[in-house]
């Protein structure tokens, strides 16, 4: 079924303005700037893994909805690191801290970034802490989430380092240092890790020791987490390009203009690119020659709001948010779009599909469920503790 336009929303949300500015001036103290954070879930063994809006980790039994939380993660004493909230305080304490990356699992373990310089293991099983990184001091926010890999956790840092940590020990294995801020998510494919930094850059790191292999300069910062196939590394910019890099000598294959960000990561499914912008469009590309093979606009979309929301896959099914609430079901086999759901609120935190489900966390601190095939809206899962 095929939505025509109703009206255009502006291309950059209040949030992502909020967030941008803490970019700009710092980290300390902001006058109206609330650092939300917007954590997707992962599952293991029909558990969900979620950082909660409360600034804890939450585990949900998806069998009996159970739930159990970590204790809330703490921001240093003196202050300085964190923006003003009414959630959370100036000035250290136990206030909420602000958790954006997705956690990730591992055997017995789960791991998750904070936005207040600490990356913490926890178990499975109780949710108990296993290790905290660093142990006796913080370092600058993280807002990107954490990759494993052959035991390796790799993760980005505002300082604008690049960490790699042993994931049984938390012990501090290799990092490298790119030349300004990190937001985006790190992926590994091979011996490389690829990451992007705000100094504009797309960097490939040797997995071992995190050493140089090369870096591609676009003409803005890199925000969005890369995806490598096929000996091709796929990564928008804050230029509005989406970029085809050769995994192997960094040489450009293709580039693609929108008409704002590319803020996520794209998706590949039946040989066939989409990805999600700023300019409230969704871009189907040839994912060899970056030609257009079809453009999600107005004349499909319902509303033309920005995409800022990681899409999930389902088989054939690609599933988008738009920020003002509509969830969209691609069909990639015949490329039909369908409204699946129309919420009040906004969606920026990625989506993730599990046993045909659809999950993702809003600002009421809860996480939500639609299925994929009806579009029903099943009762969400609230996240608050206690």
């Amino acid at each position: 079924m095929k939505q025509k336009k109703i009206k255009r929303i502006g291309t950059v949300s209040l949030l992502i303005a909020a967030i941008l500015t803490i970019a700009i001036f710092g980290f300390s103290c902001i006058s109206g700037v609330s650092p939300i954070g917007w954590s997707g879930g992962v599952v293991a063994n029909n558990t969900l893994y979620v950082g909660s809006m409360e600034g804890r980790l939450a585990a949900i039994n998806l069998i009996d909805e159970s739930r159990q939380w970590a204790e809330p993660l703490k921001v240093q004493s003196q202050g300085g690191l964190l923006a003003c909230s009414s959630a959370l305080s100036c000035g250290g304490g136990t206030s909420r801290v602000p958790i954006y990356g997705t956690p990730v699992v591992s055997d017995n373990l789960v791991y998750m970034a904070g936005y207040n310089g600490k990356i913490y293991a926890y178990n499975t099983i109780n949710l108990a802490q296993r290790w905290v990184f660093p142990r006796d001091t913080y370092l600058s926010a993280f807002v990107g989430g954490l990759v494993i890999d052959n035991n390796k956790l790799y993760v980005g840092c505002a300082d604008g380092f690049v960490y790699c940590l042993d994931a049984v020990t938390g012990d501090l294995l290799g990092q490298y240092q790119t030349g300004d801020k990190i937001w985006g998510t790190p992926i590994v494919a091979g011996d490389t890790v690829y990451i992007g930094s705000f100094d504009k850059s797309l960097y490939a790191l040797n997995v071992t020791d995190l050493a140089f292999k090369w870096k591609y300069t676009t003409e803005g910062s890199i925000i969005a987490q890369p995806l490598v196939k096929d000996g091709i590394v796929y990564v928008g910019s804050l230029d509005k390009y989406l970029y085809a890099i050769d995994a192997a000598s960094s040489e450009l294959i293709w580039k693609y203009a929108g008409n704002n960000w590319f803020w996520t990561q794209p998706v590949i499914v039946n040989d066939m690119l989409y990805a999600g912008c700023l300019d409230g469009f969704i871009y189907v590309l040839n994912p060899a020659t970056g030609a257009v093979i079809h453009i999600f606009d107005e004349e499909e979309l319902a509303v033309v709001s920005p995409f800022a929301a990681q899409p999930a896959v389902d088989g054939n099914y690609i599933i988008f948010a738009s920020q003002v609430g509509i969830v969209y079901r691609i069909d990639t086999a015949t490329q039909n779009i369908t409204i699946l759901q129309t919420l009040t609120g906004t969606i920026t935190g990625p989506l993730m599909v599990y046993d045909g489900i659809i999950y993702f966390q809003t600002l009421d601190i809860a996480m939500q469920r639609i299925d994929v095939a009806t579009g029903a809206l099943l009762p969400s899962i609230v996240l608050v503790s206690g």
